[in-house]
């Protein structure tokens, strides 16, 4: 039988307390929340912590979803199903709704949360590939309150690694909300729930029927959650064709740098991203038009 290794527990009530513990108990503490990716890898003792410090009384102070007229924001202990639920957040931002259809199961979706997603920094992640395609912003709280922001691009150090230091926790996303805003999200998985084989976010914002910007995401297909910047020149100040998601679906294709894998080979994650980046951008541009 798969155990982890031994560790004590602790249980924070508070933001500053979690990070007061995090702080006196050095680089052996790791939050955990629903623990759905943390606890698998204790189990196989490809992560040993001395203690977790349990942060699920958290949510009172950390599980919301804000939308304002310039900005969403989402609090990092938002559990799935939350994300899934909000009318406010599909009519802003559809793509969640889209990706959380296809995460996990409802066990997984009750307890996990948000920001252990963003944390875990899996490539092959979905709700980095939208938050990714959001344009989406972190905010890290460390101690004596100090707070910064970073973008998706900097959150993302690398496979399994993030900005977060180690007395810092991850507080909230914030999604800058733009009229004309159409988003969707594609993903092929070998069975309901499992991790990608390869997905596609893409998020477009219209004005009379032309792109007045454009952001596409890809994940399962290179070392992190990747952003498209070709797309986005591609189909700047344009009207969206047939055409020009076919030129947009070749941009993806040769961005991503996939490896053959147990999911698939690496030109078959290039075709899938291809073809998974044009009918999220189709849906996008619908649904932006709508």
């Amino acid at each position: 039988m798969q155990v982890p290794a031994p560790f004590e527990y602790e249980r924070a009530t508070t933001v500053d307390q979690a990070i007061g513990l995090l702080e006196r108990l050095g680089s052996g503490a790791r939050l955990i929340a629903g623990g759905h990716s943390l606890l698998p890898m204790m189990k196989l003792r490809l992560a040993n912590f001395d203690y977790l410090i349990d942060i699920n009384d958290l949510h009172a102070e950390l599980g919301y979803i804000r939308p304002g007229p310039d900005e969403l924001r989402i609090g990092a202990l938002t559990r799935h199903r939350e994300l899934l639920e909000s009318a406010e957040l599909a009519a802003a931002f559809p793509i969640f709704a889209d990706a959380e259809r296809v995460i996990a199961d409802p066990v997984v979706r009750n307890r996990g949360t948000l920001g252990g997603s963003l944390c875990q920094a899996d490539p092959s992640e979905d709700l980095s590939a939208v938050c990714t395609t959001l344009d989406a912003s972190c905010v890290i709280r460390g101690p004596g309150g100090a707070e910064r922001v970073v973008s998706m691009e900097e959150f993302h150090v690398g496979p399994y690694e993030t900005a977060v230091g180690g007395a810092e926790i991850l507080v909230e996303i914030r999604l800058p909300v733009r009229p004309g805003g159409g988003s969707a999200y594609e993903k092929v998985e070998r069975r309901a729930g499992d991790w990608a084989v390869v997905s596609a976010g893409a998020a477009v914002w219209l004005d009379g029927g032309v792109v007045v910007d454009a952001r596409a995401g890809l994940a399962a297909v290179g070392p992190n959650t990747t952003g498209i910047p070709g797309i986005s020149a591609l189909l700047r100040g344009r009207q969206p064709s047939e055409d020009l998601l076919e030129q947009a679906g070749a941009i993806a294709a040769r961005s991503c740098d996939p490896v053959t894998d147990q999911r698939g080979s690496a030109d078959y994650k290039r075709h899938l991203a291809a073809e998974l980046t044009r009918r999220a951008l189709r849906r996008a541009v619908e649904r932006a038009r709508s």
